[in-house]
């Protein structure tokens, strides 16, 4: 297969990259597909059959750190070297930058021998949450205002600049922020997916912080929730109000340690883009 080239793809490949989700038995994910093809460089190898054999997103932050995500291979093309091409193709493509991923247990086996190393393990709890009274009315809906406090204390998190960050508050459906002395010092966003209120990004200055944002995000949703969090304190809230742990993944990097504070991250914005 290494006679196939790789290709940007664009908005105008929407349905190719469904039917590519779809042939994968992954979700028909409506909403998301347009963010990603709009926020980050999605690549692909056509198939001589027709439609995609294969797809990789890589949404950079700055010149620091990028992320990699929805990594794809028909199931006809399995075997055959084409994971393993996408993602040389993305790594080349974030020229020596930091970068990371959340990899399933098959996946991983593939990202550590492209020098990917774990970080944390993530466990995705799904259901219908219920927060206490205790956990509620801790934070406020974000404004226009905070945008710039929200941004640096994102930077300061993430220690790169997320320059699609307002593009995806826009596209979330709720964002809220906790302010201590006027000061902005966490901030949380829910976004929907097929079938879930999914919870991201989420930064806080500690873990019951974190919880009361979640909290806020996430009570009367008309949708089941998910969380994807990799620390055990929040996993347990999450399962004892309703959401039990659903999967785990690896988040793993590679080209370098983390930048930024990562003890204030408590969830990625998507597991696709970190």
């Amino acid at each position: 297969m290494s006679e196939l080239s790789i290709t940007r793809l664009g908005p105008e490949h929407l349905d190719d990259l469904l039917a590519l989700s779809v042939d994968r038995e992954w979700r028909h994910e409506q909403r998301k597909w347009p963010l990603l093809l709009e926020i980050g460089q999605t690549h692909g190898i056509w198939a001589p059959d027709g439609g995609l054999a294969g797809a990789v997103v890589l949404t950079r932050y700055d010149q620091r750190l990028a992320a990699i995500g929805m990594v794809l291979v028909a199931r006809r093309y399995n075997r055959q070297g084409l994971g393993r091409r996408l993602m040389a193709h993305a790594l080349a493509a974030n020229e020596g930058g930091v970068t990371v991923l959340h990899a399933t247990a098959q996946g991983k086996l593939l990202y550590d021998t492209l020098g990917f190393r774990s970080t944390a393990t993530v466990m995705t709890h799904v259901g219908e949450l219920a927060p206490g009274a205790e956990d509620l009315g801790h934070s406020r809906p974000f404004t226009d205002a905070d945008a710039e406090s929200v941004l640096a204390l994102d930077a300061a998190v993430l220690g790169a600049e997320r320059a699609w960050l307002p593009r995806f508050l826009k596209f979330a459906e709720r964002v809220r922020v906790v302010e201590r002395a006027g000061v902005v010092t966490g901030y949380g966003a829910a976004w929907r997916n097929v079938g879930a209120l999914v919870l991201g990004p989420l930064v806080a200055a500690d873990l019951t912080e974190a919880r009361y944002l979640a909290a806020d995000l996430l009570a009367g949703s008309d949708l089941p929730v998910r969380l994807d969090l990799d620390r055990p304190e929040l996993a347990e809230w999450a399962a004892a109000h309703g959401a039990p742990e659903s999967f785990r993944t690896d988040h793993m990097v590679h080209g370098g340690d983390l930048p930024g504070d990562r003890s204030r991250l408590f969830a990625p914005a998507m597991q696709a883009v970190g």
